[in-house]
C-alpha cells in the first residue's frame, strides 16, 4: 500500500506538517480530498504510534473539536456506562482496531484509540475510525459523524457521504448529545433539558 505524492502534499497542507508513517488514504471525501490516513504502528524513526486512523481534513477536525467542547464525549461516556449493547459494540470495535493494527506490527499493547474499550476520550479518533471502516463498525464513531452533519449540513455530500446515517435515523440529536456547559461554551444552543427549565 502506498500514498501518492499528491495526497501527501495535500495532507501536509491540511495538517501543517508532513504526515508521518502514512500507509494509505483510508477515507476520501465526496469532493475528492484525502481525509483519513492509515498510519503504520511504528513511525520511520522507530517511535510507536498506536493511532491507526488519523483525521486530516480540517473541516472534519474542526467539527470533532467543536463536539468535544460541546460535551459530547461526556454524554457518550454516560451512555456507555449504562448501555450493554453499546458496550459490546465498543468492545468489538476495540478488538477489530487492535487486530487491524497488529496485522501490520504488534506493538505489544492493548491500547487501541479514542479511549476504547471503556472510555470516550477522542472524537477525532472515533470519527476517523468510522469514516475509514464504514458506518456499521463503530456506533459512537458513526454518531459523531452524524452529529457533525447535523451541526453543519453543508458537510453532507462534500466532506461526508450524502448517504451517511443521519442523527435522526440513529435516534440521537445535538440537543441530547451536548451538555449545558458545553453548549454554552460553543454557543451552539442550550440542551433540551435546560431549555425546558428556562422556558
Amino acid at each position: 500500500m502506498t500514498v501518492s505524492r499528491e495526497d501527501l502534499h495535500i495532507m501536509a497542507a491540511q495538517l501543517g506538517r508532513e504526515p508521518r508513517g502514512a500507509v494509505e488514504v483510508s477515507y476520501r471525501t465526496p469532493d475528492g480530498q484525502p481525509a483519513v490516513v492509515k498510519t503504520h504502528p511504528r513511525l520511520p524513526d522507530g517511535t510507536p504510534f498506536p493511532t491507526l486512523y488519523y483525521l486530516t481534513d480540517p473541516r472534519l477536525t474542526a467539527e470533532a473539536s467543536r463536539l468535544e467542547v460541546a460535551g459530547v464525549m461526556k454524554t457518550m461516556q454516560e451512555r456507555l456506562r449504562e448501555d450493554e449493547d453499546l458496550q459490546r459494540d465498543y468492545q468489538a470495535a476495540h478488538e477489530h482496531y487492535l487486530a487491524t493494527r497488529n496485522a501490520m506490527e504488534d506493538l505489544g499493547t492493548e491500547f487501541s484509540g479514542g479511549g476504547m474499550p471503556d472510555r470516550v476520550k477522542c472524537l477525532h479518533v472515533l470519527m476517523a475510525y468510522a469514516l475509514a471502516e464504514g458506518p456499521e463498525r463503530l456506533r459512537l464513531g458513526t454518531e459523531t459523524v452524524a452529529l457533525a452533519v447535523e451541526h453543519d449540513p453543508s458537510l453532507a455530500g462534500t466532506a461526508i457521504p450524502a448517504d451517511w446515517p443521519t442523527s435522526e435515523e440513529m435516534g440521537i440529536s445535538l440537543v441530547q448529545a451536548t451538555t449545558v456547559e458545553g453548549a454554552e461554551n460553543t454557543g451552539m444552543f442550550l440542551p433540551e433539558r435546560e431549555r425546558d427549565q428556562r422556558s
